[in-house]
This record gives structure tokens, sequence and C-alpha cells, in this order.
């Protein structure tokens, strides 16, 4: 007997919220619980990846780092590769560069600069969207690649930060929304 599918309130439900981390003012979404349940694991994936059918995705391109975990797993449930985007310096090949606004300061992150093939269809994947900033800029990176950006698709959405504007010209999704 197969168990009931997961949906996304047992997934809401199992987010453990953390205040003032990590600063006053802050509450993180801590998703740990979800990662230790293999059943919120594996449906967390499933809702994740579900909207698109095996092999019609090339690539599920994560975002470091927890958005590695999400996008690796979904890249097998979909036959697709699994891409990393990383915070600069941290790929050994040749790479592009994209930087992007912090709330104090700016960020970097890379993408080998044969990480797809132009045209390829790659969904965006990363476990929390905030401010958008961090995907705006992996999205961006992707066009300079010449990807076609299928979804960008989160794991959580933090909606009073607004980050889906940043992000308005593609098909955005997210499991669980606070």
């Amino acid at each position: 007997m197969n168990p009931s599918p997961v949906t996304a309130a047992e997934i809401k439900a199992a987010i453990r919220n953390i205040p003032d981390f990590p600063q006053p003012g802050i509450q993180f979404k801590d998703i740990t619980p979800v990662l230790a349940s293999p059943r919120l694991l594996a449906g967390a994936i499933d809702l994740l990846a579900g909207h698109h059918a095996p092999g019609s995705i090339d690539a599920v391109v994560g975002i470091d780092a927890r958005g590695f975990i999400f996008a690796a797993a979904a890249a097998l449930k979909l036959g697709a590769g699994f891409v990393p985007v990383r915070k600069k310096g941290k790929l050994p090949y040749q790479t592009l560069e994209q930087s992007y606004a912090l709330e104090y300061g700016t960020n970097t992150i890379a993408i080998h600069v044969d990480a797809v093939k132009p045209g390829a269809r790659v969904i965006l994947m990363d476990d929390l969207l905030a401010t958008g900033g961090t995907a705006a800029a992996a999205a961006e990176l992707l066009q300079k690649i010449n990807a076609h950006i299928v979804e960008i698709s989160f794991l959580i959405e933090l909606s009073f930060l607004e980050g889906r504007r940043r992000l308005s010209q593609y098909p955005v999704r997210s499991v669980v929304v606070f």
C-alpha cells in the first residue's frame, strides 16, 4: 500500500521558524525537519518537479547551497542533468559571473560557460525566494548562456518580501508561501 502523497500543507507544518537568526529581527525558515523525513523530502521533490514530464527538461539548475539538495534530486526524477550555480571562486573551469545587491553590499555568483547548451530547457531551483536577488542573478547567468528558463521553482516563498516581482518575466512556482 502506497502512502498518500505529501501536501504543501504538510511541508509547511514541518518547517521550523527560528527567531532572530542569523540576526535580530529575522525569522529563519528551517527546512531541516523536511530534509530529515524521507517521506517529506520525497514529497517536496515531487511537488517541485511534478509539473514536468521526465525528458521534458534538459537541466535543473540549483543555487548554492540548499538549492543543490532539491535541484539534484529533481534532476534525477526528471531524467535531466544537474547544474550548480555557485558563489564566485568555487567553480574550477571557465565561468560567467553575475553580481547582485544584498541588504548590505553585494555578492557574486558564477556558472560554468558550458554548463548547458544554447536553447536547453532548464528549471532554476532554490530552497527559498526572499527578495529575489540571487534568483534574478542566476537567471541572468542562464540568459547569458542562452538557456531557455522553463520555470523558476522554490520550496518556500516569503511573499511579503515581494521577490517574485524581480522574476516577473519567468514562470515562478513555490510549494509553500509564507
